[in-house]
């Protein structure tokens, strides 16, 4: 069986040199494991180019090879279309994909974290990662003074919410992303009714955002953020529109601590994601995990959840644009 070792991801700390974060992106896309699948692929990585341009190179390959969304047309990642692959293929992208850090969870690095953001995704995992923010801070494995569930208006397909059981969000019905976040809130943390809302008015638009603040007095201020797109005439907000709009909420300080909550095959392209967007845009020191389902119970055994060999190569070529446009950045 292929092993290697594991790669570690660009730093998110607040006092790396745009240097330090750029050795890290090249370190993690000239890697053994990423080198072997271009090679499973028909191609060899280039030797001797400039970051800028290996990055370039391995968007234009892997949007060939990798891009399972688009031969899908456009779809969202539950509704790729599934391609088969040789055995040998198979096992190679499962051994790159732990590697490369999309596969097993691990604990926050420290303790002690201003911030803890949880992002939204499919209404399951909406559910899953609000309850395991609500875990890290309940069971002690975190302080923080501030946690923010962030979202969007995307509408909920029937597909995703039709074998679970969900509660009525206050005052609306469950239609959008940011409606199962707010229950997941609710469901982990015990919590009743939002202290406080603000939204825009008229017709749910790319436009469109809303906040809904919870303040216990035991426990600390959770945020649900539905955030606008930046590019609202062409597309809905995508993850570093949700950290820009909880940053223009919150108003971070530089140096602040932020943990990024999410599921473990998305670690690597929003961690970079935070990092451009946090670290560069705000000063902040970001660190990223993947839930543990073993926590929650969510996958009734105590390994990590495991994905298609297609899901595994979709979110590594992710990853690959999200480096592209941290290097942008740094």
């Amino acid at each position: 069986m292929t092993r290697y070792e594991p790669v570690p991801l660009p730093t998110g700390a607040a006092e790396a040199s745009r240097a330090e974060v750029t050795a890290g992106v090249v370190g993690w896309v000239c890697a053994p494991p990423l080198r072997d699948l271009v090679a499973a692929f028909g191609g060899g990585l280039p030797d001797r180019l400039p970051p800028a341009e290996l990055l370039e190179w391995l968007d234009g390959f892997s949007a060939v090879y990798w891009d399972f969304r688009s031969r899908s047309g456009s779809v969202e990642r539950d509704e790729i279309n599934v391609s088969e692959l040789p055995p040998e293929t198979v096992e190679l992208v499962g051994a790159a994909a732990t590697a490369l850090g999309l596969v097993e969870p691990r604990p926050a690095p420290t303790h002690r974290y201003d911030h803890l953001l949880v992002l939204g995704g499919l209404a399951r995992s909406c559910l899953h990662r609000t309850a395991y923010a609500a875990e890290l801070v309940r069971g002690g494995d975190v302080t923080v003074d501030e946690v923010a569930a962030l979202g969007s208006f995307r509408p909920l397909r029937p597909a995703e919410t039709a074998d679970l059981d969900l509660p009525e969000s206050p005052g609306a019905p469950l239609g959008y992303e940011v409606d199962v976040m707010d229950v997941g809130i609710r469901l982990g943390f015990g919590y009743a009714e939002p202290a406080e809302e603000r939204a825009s008015t008229g017709p749910i638009t790319h436009h469109s955002w809303a906040v809904r603040s919870y303040r216990p007095a035991d426990g600390p201020p959770v945020h649900v953020l539905a955030a606008p797109s930046t590019e609202p005439e062409s597309r809905r907000a995508h993850t570093s529109d949700t950290y820009h709009f909880w940053a223009d909420e919150v108003r971070p300080a530089a140096g602040d601590r932020v943990l990024v909550v999410t599921s473990q095959l998305y670690v690597p392209f929003q961690h970079c994601d935070a990092v451009r967007s946090l670290r560069f845009g705000y000063g902040c020191r970001v660190d990223t995990v993947g839930l543990d389902p073993a926590r929650l119970g969510a996958t009734g055994g105590t390994g990590p959840q495991r994905y298609a060999p297609h899901q595994y190569l979709q979110e590594i070529r992710s990853t690959v644009r999200s480096m592209r446009n941290l290097l942008g950045a740094a």
